[in-house]
Protein backbone atom coordinates (compact mmCIF):
# COMPACT_ATOMS: atom_id res chain seq x y z
CA UNK A 1 0.00 0.00 0.00
CA UNK A 2 1.48 3.15 -1.39
CA UNK A 3 0.87 7.06 -0.39
CA UNK A 4 0.00 7.41 -3.86
CA UNK A 5 -0.18 4.15 -5.81
CA UNK A 6 -2.90 1.57 -4.71
CA UNK A 7 -3.77 3.20 -1.25
CA UNK A 8 -6.27 0.51 -0.28
CA UNK A 9 -9.78 1.31 0.31
CA UNK A 10 -9.74 2.36 4.38
CA UNK A 11 -10.89 6.02 3.67
CA UNK A 12 -14.28 4.56 1.59
CA UNK A 13 -14.60 2.18 4.45
CA UNK A 14 -14.61 4.94 7.16
CA UNK A 15 -17.46 6.56 4.77
CA UNK A 16 -19.50 3.44 4.98
CA UNK A 17 -19.19 3.37 8.30
CA UNK A 18 -20.71 6.36 8.68
CA UNK A 19 -24.01 7.07 10.65
CA UNK A 20 -25.43 8.30 6.97
CA UNK A 21 -24.42 7.23 3.66
CA UNK A 22 -26.50 7.55 0.83
CA UNK A 23 -25.32 4.86 -1.85
CA UNK A 24 -24.19 6.96 -5.19
CA UNK A 25 -22.53 3.44 -6.54
CA UNK A 26 -24.72 3.83 -9.55
CA UNK A 27 -21.90 6.51 -10.91
CA UNK A 28 -19.56 3.66 -11.09
CA UNK A 29 -21.50 2.21 -13.93
CA UNK A 30 -21.25 5.26 -15.69
CA UNK A 31 -17.33 5.41 -15.74
CA UNK A 32 -17.23 1.61 -16.15
CA UNK A 33 -18.95 2.47 -19.20
CA UNK A 34 -15.98 4.69 -20.65
CA UNK A 35 -12.72 3.17 -19.67
CA UNK A 36 -10.96 2.71 -22.54
CA UNK A 37 -12.91 4.84 -24.84
CA UNK A 38 -11.68 8.27 -26.21
CA UNK A 39 -14.05 9.54 -23.44
CA UNK A 40 -12.27 8.29 -20.57
CA UNK A 41 -11.13 11.77 -19.28
CA UNK A 42 -13.60 13.33 -17.38
CA UNK A 43 -12.97 16.17 -14.92
CA UNK A 44 -16.21 16.99 -12.90
CA UNK A 45 -16.63 19.98 -10.71
CA UNK A 46 -18.84 20.84 -7.83
CA UNK A 47 -18.91 23.05 -5.16
CA UNK A 48 -17.31 22.67 -1.37
CA UNK A 49 -19.13 20.10 0.91
CA UNK A 50 -20.49 17.97 -2.15
CA UNK A 51 -19.13 14.94 -1.88
CA UNK A 52 -16.50 15.53 -4.18
CA UNK A 53 -13.31 12.93 -2.13
CA UNK A 54 -16.55 10.74 -0.83
CA UNK A 55 -17.02 10.16 -4.66
CA UNK A 56 -12.94 9.62 -5.72
CA UNK A 57 -12.76 7.21 -2.58
CA UNK A 58 -15.16 5.22 -3.75
CA UNK A 59 -14.09 4.86 -7.50
CA UNK A 60 -10.39 4.23 -5.94
CA UNK A 61 -12.03 1.59 -3.86
CA UNK A 62 -13.73 -0.08 -6.17
CA UNK A 63 -11.49 -0.32 -9.09
CA UNK A 64 -7.97 -0.69 -7.07
CA UNK A 65 -6.02 -4.08 -6.99
CA UNK A 66 -4.11 -3.89 -4.37
CA UNK A 67 -7.09 -4.47 -2.39
CA UNK A 68 -10.59 -6.44 -1.87
CA UNK A 69 -13.80 -4.42 -2.33
CA UNK A 70 -16.29 -7.24 -3.32
CA UNK A 71 -17.54 -7.07 0.27
CA UNK A 72 -18.16 -3.14 -0.19
CA UNK A 73 -19.72 -2.85 -3.19
CA UNK A 74 -22.24 -6.10 -3.36
CA UNK A 75 -25.22 -4.84 -1.49
CA UNK A 76 -24.69 -1.71 -3.20
CA UNK A 77 -26.74 -0.06 -6.25
CA UNK A 78 -24.03 -0.96 -8.81
CA UNK A 79 -24.00 -4.34 -7.82
CA UNK A 80 -28.20 -4.40 -9.34
CA UNK A 81 -26.28 -3.23 -12.99
CA UNK A 82 -25.12 -6.03 -15.62
CA UNK A 83 -21.89 -7.00 -15.05
CA UNK A 84 -21.27 -4.82 -12.39
CA UNK A 85 -17.66 -6.75 -10.91
CA UNK A 86 -16.28 -6.87 -14.47
CA UNK A 87 -13.39 -4.08 -13.30
CA UNK A 88 -14.08 -4.48 -9.50
CA UNK A 89 -9.90 -4.49 -8.21
CA UNK A 90 -8.74 -4.71 -11.57
CA UNK A 91 -6.42 -1.70 -12.05
CA UNK A 92 -3.76 -0.10 -10.50
CA UNK A 93 -4.74 3.12 -9.42
CA UNK A 94 -3.09 6.22 -8.78
CA UNK A 95 -4.31 8.44 -6.10
CA UNK A 96 -3.79 12.36 -5.50
CA UNK A 97 -5.22 14.57 -3.61
CA UNK A 98 -3.59 18.00 -4.65
CA UNK A 99 -4.77 20.28 -1.86
CA UNK A 100 -4.00 17.95 1.14
CA UNK A 101 -0.22 17.45 -0.34
CA UNK A 102 0.18 21.25 -1.41
CA UNK A 103 -0.92 22.33 2.47
CA UNK A 104 2.15 19.53 3.87
CA UNK A 105 4.44 21.55 1.87
CA UNK A 106 6.54 24.68 2.15
CA UNK A 107 5.88 25.70 -1.64
CA UNK A 108 3.79 24.86 -4.20
CA UNK A 109 7.05 23.53 -6.11
CA UNK A 110 7.80 21.50 -3.16
CA UNK A 111 4.37 19.85 -3.41
CA UNK A 112 4.96 18.92 -6.80
CA UNK A 113 8.42 17.91 -6.77
CA UNK A 114 7.24 15.24 -3.78
CA UNK A 115 4.24 14.06 -5.50
CA UNK A 116 6.50 13.24 -9.03
CA UNK A 117 9.01 11.77 -7.27
CA UNK A 118 7.11 9.90 -4.72
CA UNK A 119 4.80 8.38 -7.56
CA UNK A 120 7.83 7.42 -9.64
CA UNK A 121 9.67 6.01 -6.60
CA UNK A 122 6.61 3.67 -5.79
CA UNK A 123 6.16 2.47 -9.58
CA UNK A 124 9.49 1.02 -9.34
CA UNK A 125 9.03 -0.44 -6.38
CA UNK A 126 5.49 -1.71 -7.92
CA UNK A 127 7.39 -2.63 -11.27
CA UNK A 128 10.67 -3.59 -10.67
CA UNK A 129 13.17 -3.46 -13.43
CA UNK A 130 10.73 -1.31 -15.60
CA UNK A 131 11.35 2.09 -14.67
CA UNK A 132 14.94 3.93 -15.75
CA UNK A 133 16.65 5.65 -12.61
CA UNK A 134 16.63 8.67 -15.06
CA UNK A 135 12.91 8.84 -15.46
CA UNK A 136 12.31 12.54 -16.22
CA UNK A 137 8.40 12.50 -15.08
CA UNK A 138 5.27 10.34 -14.01
CA UNK A 139 4.50 10.19 -17.25
CA UNK A 140 7.55 8.96 -18.65
CA UNK A 141 7.50 6.33 -15.81
CA UNK A 142 3.83 5.09 -17.17
CA UNK A 143 4.83 5.27 -20.55
CA UNK A 144 7.87 2.72 -19.71
CA UNK A 145 6.05 0.08 -18.04
CA UNK A 146 2.99 0.23 -21.05
CA UNK A 147 5.42 -0.54 -23.13
CA UNK A 148 6.91 -3.57 -20.87
CA UNK A 149 3.66 -5.05 -20.36
CA UNK A 150 0.71 -3.22 -21.26
CA UNK A 151 -0.57 -2.10 -17.60
CA UNK A 152 -3.07 0.12 -17.71
CA UNK A 153 -3.83 2.87 -15.20
CA UNK A 154 -6.46 4.47 -13.38
CA UNK A 155 -5.78 7.81 -12.33
CA UNK A 156 -7.86 10.01 -9.61
CA UNK A 157 -6.72 12.73 -8.52
CA UNK A 158 -9.00 15.23 -5.85
CA UNK A 159 -8.80 19.08 -5.62
CA UNK A 160 -6.85 18.88 -9.04
CA UNK A 161 -7.34 23.28 -9.34
CA UNK A 162 -5.89 23.82 -5.90
CA UNK A 163 -3.21 25.76 -7.56
CA UNK A 164 -5.13 27.85 -9.75
CA UNK A 165 -7.24 29.32 -6.39
CA UNK A 166 -4.72 29.15 -3.83
CA UNK A 167 -2.03 30.50 -5.67
CA UNK A 168 -4.44 32.26 -7.89
CA UNK A 169 -1.03 34.80 -9.48
CA UNK A 170 1.52 32.26 -9.09
CA UNK A 171 1.27 32.05 -13.29
CA UNK A 172 4.99 30.26 -13.07
CA UNK A 173 3.40 27.29 -10.74
CA UNK A 174 -0.01 27.11 -12.53
CA UNK A 175 2.16 26.41 -15.82
CA UNK A 176 4.46 23.99 -14.27
CA UNK A 177 1.59 22.16 -12.66
CA UNK A 178 -0.45 22.56 -16.16
CA UNK A 179 2.71 20.99 -18.03
CA UNK A 180 2.74 17.81 -15.18
CA UNK A 181 -0.86 17.28 -15.84
CA UNK A 182 -0.77 17.50 -20.11
CA UNK A 183 2.25 15.06 -19.92
CA UNK A 184 0.38 12.58 -17.79
CA UNK A 185 -3.29 13.06 -19.15
CA UNK A 186 -2.71 13.95 -22.91
CA UNK A 187 -1.72 12.97 -25.63
CA UNK A 188 -0.85 9.42 -27.14
CA UNK A 189 1.40 7.77 -25.12
CA UNK A 190 -1.23 8.71 -21.76
CA UNK A 191 -3.92 6.82 -24.55
CA UNK A 192 -1.92 3.83 -23.75
CA UNK A 193 -0.90 3.42 -20.11
CA UNK A 194 -4.56 5.46 -19.38
CA UNK A 195 -7.61 3.51 -18.82
CA UNK A 196 -9.30 6.22 -16.92
CA UNK A 197 -8.72 9.48 -15.59
CA UNK A 198 -10.74 11.13 -13.39
CA UNK A 199 -10.09 14.74 -12.18
CA UNK A 200 -12.37 16.87 -9.62
CA UNK A 201 -12.35 20.01 -7.85
CA UNK A 202 -14.74 22.94 -7.79
CA UNK A 203 -13.12 24.86 -11.00
CA UNK A 204 -13.61 23.42 -14.45
CA UNK A 205 -10.57 23.25 -16.21
CA UNK A 206 -8.54 26.59 -16.53
CA UNK A 207 -8.91 27.86 -20.44
CA UNK A 208 -6.18 29.41 -22.25
CA UNK A 209 -7.15 31.61 -25.14
CA UNK A 210 -10.44 30.33 -25.01
CA UNK A 211 -9.49 26.97 -25.40
CA UNK A 212 -9.18 24.29 -22.64
CA UNK A 213 -5.53 23.22 -21.29
CA UNK A 214 -6.88 20.22 -21.40
CA UNK A 215 -9.19 19.79 -24.40
CA UNK A 216 -9.43 16.05 -24.18
CA UNK A 217 -11.95 16.45 -21.08
CA UNK A 218 -15.33 15.86 -20.69
CA UNK A 219 -16.37 18.22 -18.64
CA UNK A 220 -19.21 18.00 -15.86
CA UNK A 221 -19.95 21.02 -13.95
CA UNK A 222 -22.54 22.80 -12.28
CA UNK A 223 -23.15 24.41 -15.44
CA UNK A 224 -23.67 20.77 -17.11
CA UNK A 225 -23.54 17.84 -14.96
CA UNK A 226 -24.98 15.99 -17.99
CA UNK A 227 -25.73 12.06 -16.71
CA UNK A 228 -23.84 13.19 -13.51
CA UNK A 229 -26.37 15.29 -12.10
CA UNK A 230 -27.73 13.40 -9.84
CA UNK A 231 -24.77 12.71 -8.13
CA UNK A 232 -24.02 16.32 -7.77
CA UNK A 233 -25.47 16.21 -4.43
CA UNK A 234 -28.49 14.50 -2.85
CA UNK A 235 -31.64 14.01 -4.91
CA UNK A 236 -35.40 14.61 -3.72
CA UNK A 237 -36.50 10.65 -2.97
CA UNK A 238 -32.89 10.37 -0.93
CA UNK A 239 -33.64 13.43 1.17
CA UNK A 240 -37.35 12.49 1.68
CA UNK A 241 -35.80 9.09 3.08
CA UNK A 242 -33.66 10.96 5.31
CA UNK A 243 -36.48 13.19 6.86
CA UNK A 244 -38.79 10.18 7.07
CA UNK A 245 -36.04 8.06 9.24
CA UNK A 246 -34.78 11.25 11.25
CA UNK A 247 -38.29 12.78 12.02
CA UNK A 248 -37.33 15.77 9.77
CA UNK A 249 -40.25 18.47 8.01
CA UNK A 250 -39.15 17.84 4.44
CA UNK A 251 -40.57 21.00 3.19
CA UNK A 252 -38.50 23.08 5.89
CA UNK A 253 -35.15 20.80 5.06
CA UNK A 254 -36.05 22.48 0.93
CA UNK A 255 -36.78 25.55 2.24
CA UNK A 256 -33.30 25.51 3.39
CA UNK A 257 -30.52 23.17 1.36
CA UNK A 258 -32.65 22.80 -1.72
CA UNK A 259 -32.54 24.79 -5.07
CA UNK A 260 -30.05 23.51 -7.34
CA UNK A 261 -31.23 22.11 -10.67
CA UNK A 262 -30.63 20.55 -13.87
CA UNK A 263 -32.00 19.26 -17.35
CA UNK A 264 -31.76 15.61 -15.38
CA UNK A 265 -32.31 16.26 -11.55
CA UNK A 266 -35.08 19.08 -10.54
CA UNK A 267 -34.26 19.20 -6.91
CA UNK A 268 -30.24 18.96 -5.48
CA UNK A 269 -30.01 18.81 -1.93
CA UNK A 270 -26.27 20.29 -0.59
CA UNK A 271 -25.45 17.10 1.01
CA UNK A 272 -23.36 18.17 3.80
CA UNK A 273 -25.90 20.50 5.32
CA UNK A 274 -28.75 18.10 4.86
CA UNK A 275 -26.62 14.97 6.60
CA UNK A 276 -25.69 17.82 9.60
CA UNK A 277 -29.43 18.81 9.82
CA UNK A 278 -30.25 15.09 10.30
CA UNK A 279 -27.46 14.45 12.96
CA UNK A 280 -28.55 17.55 15.26
CA UNK A 281 -32.00 17.20 14.35
CA UNK A 282 -32.02 21.18 13.38
CA UNK A 283 -32.14 23.38 10.18
CA UNK A 284 -29.08 25.77 10.67
CA UNK A 285 -27.17 27.49 8.29
CA UNK A 286 -23.81 24.98 7.95
CA UNK A 287 -22.48 27.03 4.75
CA UNK A 288 -21.37 29.65 6.38
CA UNK A 289 -18.88 26.88 8.33
CA UNK A 290 -17.28 25.48 5.61
CA UNK A 291 -17.12 28.52 2.65
CA UNK A 292 -15.79 31.90 4.04
CA UNK A 293 -18.10 34.17 3.40
CA UNK A 294 -14.96 36.91 2.80
CA UNK A 295 -14.48 35.41 -0.53
CA UNK A 296 -18.03 36.20 -1.77
CA UNK A 297 -17.65 39.84 -0.43
CA UNK A 298 -14.09 40.04 -2.81
CA UNK A 299 -16.41 39.24 -5.49
CA UNK A 300 -19.18 40.68 -5.19
CA UNK A 301 -17.39 43.88 -4.37
CA UNK A 302 -15.98 43.79 -7.69
CA UNK A 303 -17.10 47.14 -9.79
CA UNK A 304 -18.34 45.30 -12.94
CA UNK A 305 -20.96 47.69 -14.36
CA UNK A 306 -23.95 45.84 -13.22
CA UNK A 307 -23.06 43.59 -11.20
CA UNK A 308 -24.91 44.93 -8.01
CA UNK A 309 -28.11 45.53 -9.45
CA UNK A 310 -28.02 41.28 -10.50
CA UNK A 311 -27.01 40.59 -6.66
CA UNK A 312 -29.99 43.14 -5.39
CA UNK A 313 -32.62 41.38 -7.99
CA UNK A 314 -31.41 38.26 -7.09
CA UNK A 315 -32.01 38.99 -3.32
CA UNK A 316 -35.20 40.11 -4.00
CA UNK A 317 -36.02 37.08 -5.52
CA UNK A 318 -35.49 37.14 -9.15
CA UNK A 319 -33.45 35.46 -11.35
CA UNK A 320 -31.20 37.17 -13.40
CA UNK A 321 -29.06 36.41 -16.77
CA UNK A 322 -25.96 34.98 -17.38
CA UNK A 323 -23.63 34.74 -20.19
CA UNK A 324 -21.28 31.68 -18.72
CA UNK A 325 -19.65 30.79 -21.85
CA UNK A 326 -16.80 34.13 -21.80
CA UNK A 327 -15.49 32.87 -18.07
CA UNK A 328 -11.86 31.67 -18.02
CA UNK A 329 -12.35 29.13 -15.10
CA UNK A 330 -9.83 30.65 -12.74
CA UNK A 331 -9.94 33.01 -10.22
CA UNK A 332 -8.18 36.66 -11.50
CA UNK A 333 -9.76 36.59 -15.14
CA UNK A 334 -13.14 38.76 -14.59
CA UNK A 335 -13.67 41.06 -17.27
CA UNK A 336 -17.63 41.36 -16.62
CA UNK A 337 -20.71 41.02 -14.01
CA UNK A 338 -21.06 37.49 -15.91
CA UNK A 339 -17.48 36.12 -14.98
CA UNK A 340 -17.93 36.79 -11.26
CA UNK A 341 -21.51 35.40 -11.56
CA UNK A 342 -20.48 32.06 -13.67
CA UNK A 343 -17.59 31.35 -11.03
CA UNK A 344 -20.45 31.89 -8.21
CA UNK A 345 -22.08 29.48 -9.38
CA UNK A 346 -19.31 27.10 -9.65
CA UNK A 347 -18.74 27.68 -5.93
CA UNK A 348 -22.45 26.95 -5.09
CA UNK A 349 -23.29 30.55 -4.13
CA UNK A 350 -25.67 30.89 -7.17
CA UNK A 351 -27.70 28.20 -9.10
CA UNK A 352 -28.07 28.22 -12.51
CA UNK A 353 -31.21 27.20 -15.10
CA UNK A 354 -29.56 25.68 -18.24
CA UNK A 355 -32.30 26.56 -20.24
CA UNK A 356 -33.86 29.74 -19.15
CA UNK A 357 -29.47 30.56 -19.03
CA UNK A 358 -30.93 32.62 -15.91
CA UNK A 359 -28.88 32.31 -11.88
CA UNK A 360 -30.31 33.15 -8.84
CA UNK A 361 -29.83 32.28 -4.91
CA UNK A 362 -30.75 28.51 -4.56
CA UNK A 363 -31.67 28.77 -0.93
CA UNK A 364 -32.26 29.98 2.41
CA UNK A 365 -29.06 28.81 4.04
CA UNK A 366 -26.68 30.45 0.96
CA UNK A 367 -29.14 33.54 1.60
CA UNK A 368 -28.29 33.97 4.97
CA UNK A 369 -24.41 33.96 3.65
CA UNK A 370 -25.17 36.80 1.19
CA UNK A 371 -26.81 38.26 4.20
CA UNK A 372 -23.78 37.97 5.55
CA UNK A 373 -21.61 38.67 3.15
CA UNK A 374 -23.46 42.22 2.47
CA UNK A 375 -22.88 43.55 6.06
CA UNK A 376 -19.16 43.61 5.56
CA UNK A 377 -18.97 45.58 2.38
CA UNK A 378 -20.53 49.14 1.90
CA UNK A 379 -24.03 48.43 0.27
CA UNK A 380 -25.55 49.77 3.77
CA UNK A 381 -28.21 50.73 2.06
CA UNK A 382 -29.18 47.01 0.95
CA UNK A 383 -28.43 45.94 4.98
CA UNK A 384 -30.78 48.82 6.02
CA UNK A 385 -33.78 47.63 3.96
CA UNK A 386 -33.17 44.42 4.85
CA UNK A 387 -33.49 44.99 8.53
CA UNK A 388 -36.11 47.41 7.76
CA UNK A 389 -38.21 45.11 6.17
CA UNK A 390 -39.29 43.61 9.77
CA UNK A 391 -40.93 46.71 10.39
CA UNK A 392 -42.66 46.79 7.10
CA UNK A 393 -44.63 43.51 7.36
CA UNK A 394 -45.89 44.55 10.64
CA UNK A 395 -47.44 47.76 9.61
CA UNK A 396 -49.38 45.98 6.90
CA UNK A 397 -50.53 43.69 9.16
CA UNK A 398 -51.97 46.80 11.53
CA UNK A 399 -52.96 48.29 8.17
CA UNK A 400 -51.19 51.18 8.60
CA UNK A 401 -51.06 51.81 4.85
CA UNK A 402 -49.04 55.11 5.27
CA UNK A 403 -46.33 53.69 7.03
CA UNK A 404 -46.08 51.63 4.43
CA UNK A 405 -45.99 53.78 1.22
CA UNK A 406 -42.87 55.69 3.24
CA UNK A 407 -41.33 51.96 3.99
CA UNK A 408 -41.46 51.34 0.29
CA UNK A 409 -40.46 54.74 -1.08
CA UNK A 410 -37.27 55.07 1.21
CA UNK A 411 -36.61 51.07 0.01
CA UNK A 412 -37.11 52.24 -3.61
CA UNK A 413 -35.01 55.41 -3.16
CA UNK A 414 -31.80 53.89 -1.83
CA UNK A 415 -31.69 50.92 -3.53
CA UNK A 416 -32.47 52.77 -6.97
CA UNK A 417 -30.51 54.91 -9.29
CA UNK A 418 -32.37 58.63 -10.57
CA UNK A 419 -31.25 56.75 -14.03
CA UNK A 420 -33.57 53.60 -13.47
CA UNK A 421 -36.16 55.12 -10.91
CA UNK A 422 -38.77 54.59 -12.85
CA UNK A 423 -38.62 51.34 -14.41
CA UNK A 424 -41.26 48.70 -13.76
CA UNK A 425 -38.57 45.63 -12.92
CA UNK A 426 -36.39 48.85 -10.53
CA UNK A 427 -39.88 49.35 -8.85
CA UNK A 428 -40.50 45.47 -8.37
CA UNK A 429 -36.96 44.86 -6.87
CA UNK A 430 -37.04 47.30 -4.28
CA UNK A 431 -40.68 45.94 -3.62
CA UNK A 432 -39.23 42.58 -3.21
CA UNK A 433 -36.14 43.91 -1.00
CA UNK A 434 -38.67 45.60 1.20
CA UNK A 435 -40.39 42.73 1.76
CA UNK A 436 -37.68 40.68 2.66
CA UNK A 437 -37.91 39.46 5.82
CA UNK A 438 -41.38 38.31 4.51
CA UNK A 439 -39.18 35.12 2.62
CA UNK A 440 -38.61 33.81 6.42
CA UNK A 441 -42.61 33.05 6.43
CA UNK A 442 -43.89 33.14 2.88
CA UNK A 443 -43.16 31.52 -0.18
CA UNK A 444 -42.99 34.85 -3.02
CA UNK A 445 -44.18 34.38 -6.34
CA UNK A 446 -43.65 36.95 -8.88
CA UNK A 447 -46.05 36.98 -12.16
CA UNK A 448 -47.98 34.26 -10.45
CA UNK A 449 -50.57 33.21 -13.04
CA UNK A 450 -54.40 33.91 -11.77
CA UNK A 451 -57.55 34.45 -12.87
CA UNK A 452 -57.39 36.64 -16.15
CA UNK A 453 -53.53 37.77 -15.49
CA UNK A 454 -50.81 37.61 -13.54
CA UNK A 455 -50.39 38.83 -10.30
CA UNK A 456 -47.55 40.91 -9.22
CA UNK A 457 -46.36 39.19 -6.31
CA UNK A 458 -48.45 36.52 -4.04
CA UNK A 459 -47.15 35.67 -0.88
CA UNK A 460 -48.39 32.33 0.55
CA UNK A 461 -47.93 31.27 3.72
CA UNK A 462 -45.17 28.41 4.29
CA UNK A 463 -46.26 24.66 5.62
CA UNK A 464 -45.40 25.97 9.78
CA UNK A 465 -46.76 29.35 9.01
CA UNK A 466 -50.56 30.64 10.33
CA UNK A 467 -50.36 33.82 8.59
CA UNK A 468 -52.94 35.18 6.07
CA UNK A 469 -51.81 35.18 1.92
CA UNK A 470 -50.91 38.06 0.61
CA UNK A 471 -51.27 39.48 -3.44
CA UNK A 472 -49.52 42.57 -4.12
CA UNK A 473 -50.22 44.78 -6.82
CA UNK A 474 -47.80 47.45 -8.31
CA UNK A 475 -48.61 50.51 -10.18
CA UNK A 476 -47.29 54.27 -11.55
CA UNK A 477 -49.42 57.17 -12.67
CA UNK A 478 -52.43 55.66 -11.44
CA UNK A 479 -54.19 55.32 -7.88
CA UNK A 480 -53.57 52.72 -5.43
CA UNK A 481 -57.19 51.85 -5.97
CA UNK A 482 -56.82 51.13 -9.21
CA UNK A 483 -54.27 48.19 -8.40
CA UNK A 484 -56.84 46.82 -5.85
CA UNK A 485 -59.74 47.08 -7.73
CA UNK A 486 -57.40 45.02 -10.70
CA UNK A 487 -56.88 42.34 -8.20
CA UNK A 488 -60.43 41.67 -7.76
CA UNK A 489 -61.72 42.40 -11.61
CA UNK A 490 -58.62 40.08 -13.09
CA UNK A 491 -59.93 37.29 -9.75
CA UNK A 492 -56.49 37.16 -9.36
CA UNK A 493 -57.97 35.50 -5.59
CA UNK A 494 -57.79 32.34 -7.60
CA UNK A 495 -54.28 31.85 -7.57
CA UNK A 496 -55.48 30.69 -4.03
CA UNK A 497 -56.67 27.78 -5.16
CA UNK A 498 -59.31 26.74 -2.14
CA UNK A 499 -57.89 28.39 0.30
CA UNK A 500 -60.66 29.65 3.16
CA UNK A 501 -59.63 32.41 5.45
CA UNK A 502 -58.55 36.04 5.77
CA UNK A 503 -56.44 37.74 2.55
CA UNK A 504 -54.66 41.08 2.92
CA UNK A 505 -54.84 42.78 -0.52
CA UNK A 506 -52.22 45.12 -1.07
CA UNK A 507 -52.20 47.74 -3.47
CA UNK A 508 -48.94 50.07 -4.43
CA UNK A 509 -48.14 53.11 -6.88
CA UNK A 510 -46.24 56.02 -7.35
CA UNK A 511 -46.12 58.61 -9.57
CA UNK A 512 -43.52 59.36 -11.81
CA UNK A 513 -43.73 63.28 -12.57
CA UNK A 514 -46.03 66.09 -11.40
CA UNK A 515 -45.51 67.89 -7.52
CA UNK A 516 -46.27 64.75 -6.19
CA UNK A 517 -43.01 62.57 -8.31
CA UNK A 518 -42.14 59.55 -6.16
CA UNK A 519 -44.54 59.83 -3.70
CA UNK A 520 -45.85 56.04 -2.71
CA UNK A 521 -49.19 55.49 -1.90
CA UNK A 522 -50.83 52.58 -0.54
CA UNK A 523 -53.99 50.88 0.18
CA UNK A 524 -54.31 47.74 2.18
CA UNK A 525 -57.50 45.93 2.74
CA UNK A 526 -58.81 42.43 4.24
CA UNK A 527 -61.07 40.01 2.53
CA UNK A 528 -62.48 37.13 3.81
CA UNK A 529 -62.75 34.00 1.45
CA UNK A 530 -65.44 31.63 2.08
Amino acid sequence: MGLFLNRGNQEFKGVLNSEIYIDKSGMIDVFNSLIGTEQRYACISRPRRFGKSIAANMLAAYYEKGCDSRALFEDKKIAQTANWDRNLNKYDVIRIDMADISSRKNTPEDALDYIEKTVIKELSEEYPGLVPEDCSGIADALAEINNANGAEFIIIIDEWDCFFRDEKSNFSVQQRYINLLRGLLKGNSSKKFTALAYITGILPIKKYNSESALNNFIEYTMLQPKRLAEYIGFTETEVQGLCEKYDMDYKQICDWYDGYSFNRAKHIFGPNSVVQSMLDGECYNYWSQTVAFNSLATYISMNFDGLKDAILSMMAGNREKVRVRTYENDMVSFKSKDDVMTMMIHLGYLAYDEKAEEAYIPNKEVRMCFEDTLTATDWTEVIESIEASEKLLKNIAKGDAEAVALGLEECHRKNTSILKYNDENSLAVSIGLAFYSARKEYNVVREMPAGEGFADMVFLPKYNVVKPPMIIELKWDKEAETAISQIKEKKYLESLGDYKGEVILVGISYEKDGPDAKKHHCIIENIELN
